[in-house]
């Protein structure tokens, strides 16, 4: 199973520190390419794959049509509304689950793929962001504590998380670093930049 967050491409609502720089506008433009590519990568995995709102279940959409269960996400903060997010599915009885965001457009296709795989050996995978969080999680079955007493959106997330990996013995491998687009300088060490007009 792969589960995706994502936030409704609304205006205002999204990337807001990057809107800060560039202006609404254009950061959900942006944002629109971000959900573009995470959609396009994930399409090809052979597994069963569901789509998380952050605000609302807007019906039909290209997720729905790419074969995407569509689900809201529940909880007062991140590691809520993720944990939920896992429990559900291994409440469905899945062997192996792993979520991503839309912010990074380092990923691809084989990146998940090995994600996956990777699993098949080990108890959890984590691929690592460059500003200290991480863009994708996986596991074999839930680990609360890997969701707890963090402090989101910080730099401090990845190695919280290892730290806890560590401590519950669990077996574990890193994907490849890549870069999160959050800010006006994420975006200019980004391939999307070339994607853009009048950036």
């Amino acid at each position: 199973m792969l589960i995706v967050f994502i936030k409704n491409p609304v205006l205002g609502k999204v990337k807001t520190r990057l809107a800060s720089s560039i202006g609404e506008v254009e950061a959900l433009t942006v944002y629109n390419k971000l959900l573009d590519h995470t959609l396009n990568i994930s399409k090809p995995l052979s597994i069963d794959k569901v789509v998380y709102y952050s605000e609302f279940i807007p019906g039909d959409d290209v997720w729905s049509a790419s074969g995407f269960n569509q689900e809201l996400q529940q909880g007062d903060n991140l590691g809520e509304r993720m944990m939920n997010a896992f429990i559900k599915a291994f409440q469905q009885r899945y062997e192996r689950v792993a979520i991503i965001g839309s912010d990074c457009f380092d990923l691809t296709t084989n990146i998940l793929t090995d994600a996956y795989d990777e699993l098949n050996k080990g108890d959890v995978v984590v691929g690592p962001a460059l500003d200290g969080g991480y863009y994708l999680l996986g596991m074999r079955s839930l680990h609360r504590e890997l969701f707890l007493n963090k402090t989101w959106s910080t730099d401090t997330v990845l190695n919280d998380t290892l730290e806890n990996i560590h401590e519950l013995a669990l077996s574990f491998s890193l994907l490849p670093l890549l870069r999160d687009i959050d800010t006006e300088q994420d975006l200019k060490e980004s391939s999307l930049l070339i994607q853009q007009s009048g950036l």
